[in-house]
């Protein structure tokens, strides 16, 4: 069996005092049969979550080309939604994340639509399947715009002013003010702009964000995101954070952090609900099955997955045969033998003492039949979740080679 080589030994740590104490609550009071079958339902609720984010905005605000955007989809990717010139719906069109399919974008009716008067408008798109609201403009916010926003605020429901296309307001600047061109300086302007007209009108504290529907790494995406990520519930937060498109490092890095919060979770459910020996590692048993979905998870939430690398291809020109190969690896991969490989790699001395630091803790002693396993485990999901976002940052600098 390999030892862990050194990148691995630095990836591989212990469960923090914190964390032990939140897994001994979990633990306490139930048989370890019993909190088992509760933490597997708790990780397929995880993984079942519903998000219905609701997007709307004037006419040639962006509004579909933001929904594919969010999707990871382009505007002629099948699935995408129709972003024609003078293009409208009239009714809410959800479209599913095609990865992620319980995420769900509604692309919403134009707020300015003259069919519709303002009291049948917030009738129909007030509806409370709804999560959370992203109001969209091109230019100015309109009346339209503050009277959703009020209604939203009346009913406490969580919205999210966003200014889109600023890349035209930007470039327009620099070429009629070339000598004096300031970004920062635009757009604050714009921003100052757009808060004041919606203050005007009656919105309390608009959170205003602006946006490149073209160019998501640009501009206030990034924060768009934390802030929304910050006001949404814990599960809903994490399906949140694995929709998103991979824009930066930065988003990369809150993704696997969102997905390491899990990982005891997950080892939990592998080495306590029908573990089985692993072969070629026989000290370790556990659902391997499981293991396969979780690292296919990962992958997925990473852009690591063929249809990702598909699309990345495309938009880079370059082969994905080559990207495949050069990038990833054996992490584009989930099959049982690189499994095996990898627990192997965690089944070494840090494992050893981690499970002796479980079976310790008299609140954990209901871990001590498969504490070895399940510290094994642990540190093998650990290590593939720092290699995979590694490897996804590299996939990310191919594509924008001018950084985040």
């Amino acid at each position: 069996m390999a030892a862990p080589t050194t990148q691995e030994s630095k990836t591989t740590l212990t469960l923090s005092p914190e964390k032990m104490a939140s897994i001994g609550e979990v633990f306490q009071g139930d048989s370890l049969s019993a909190t088992s079958t509760k933490l597997r339902s708790t990780l397929q609720s995880l993984e079942n979550v519903r998000l219905d984010i609701a997007v709307t905005g004037g006419a040639g605000s962006g509004r579909s080309t933001f929904v594919n955007s969010l999707r990871g989809l382009g505007d002629e990717d099948l699935g995408s939604a129709q972003t024609a010139l003078g293009g409208t719906t009239s009714v809410p069109t959800p479209y599913p994340h095609p990865q992620y399919p319980n995420v769900i974008l509604w692309e919403l009716p134009d707020v300015g639509a003259a069919s519709l008067q303002a009291e049948q408008y917030l009738e129909k798109v007030l509806s409370s399947r709804y999560d959370l609201f992203i109001l969209l403009s091109a230019e100015r916010f309109s009346p339209g715009h503050a009277r959703l926003a009020r209604a939203l605020q009346a009913r406490e429901k969580p919205f999210y002013l966003v200014r889109s296309k600023v890349d035209v307001d930007v470039a327009a600047s620099r070429q009629r003010r070339p000598s004096t061109f300031s970004e920062e300086g635009v757009l604050m302007d714009i921003r100052e702009n757009c808060r004041s007209y919606l203050q005007a009108e009656g919105v309390t504290k608009p959170k205003v964000f602006l946006l490149s529907t073209f160019a998501l790494d640009r501009f206030d995406f990034q924060l768009l995101s934390e802030v929304i990520v910050r006001d949404l519930e814990s599960s809903k937060r994490h399906a949140f954070l694995l929709a998103l498109p991979n824009v930066s490092a930065a988003m990369l890095d809150k993704k696997a952090g969102s997905m390491l919060q899990h990982i005891w979770l997950v080892a939990t459910v592998a080495c306590t609900n029908n573990p089985l020996p692993v072969p070629g590692v026989p000290e370790v048993a556990c659902d391997l099955g499981l293991l396969v979905r979780a690292l296919s998870g990962y992958r997925r939430g990473l852009g690591l997955e063929a249809s990702s690398l598909q699309r990345l291809a495309q938009r880079t020109g370059g082969s994905l045969q080559a990207l495949h190969s050069r990038v990833c690896g054996p992490l584009c991969e989930a099959s049982s033998p690189q499994v095996i490989d990898f627990l192997g790699r965690a089944c070494g001395s840090t494992a050893a003492t981690f499970a002796q630091e479980l079976a310790s803790l008299p609140v954990l002693g209901v871990l001590a039949s498969c504490s070895f396993s399940f510290a094994t485990v642990y540190q093998m999901l650990r290590a593939y979740l720092d290699k995979a976002t590694a490897e996804a940052k590299k996939t990310l600098s191919q594509a924008l080679p001018t950084g985040q």
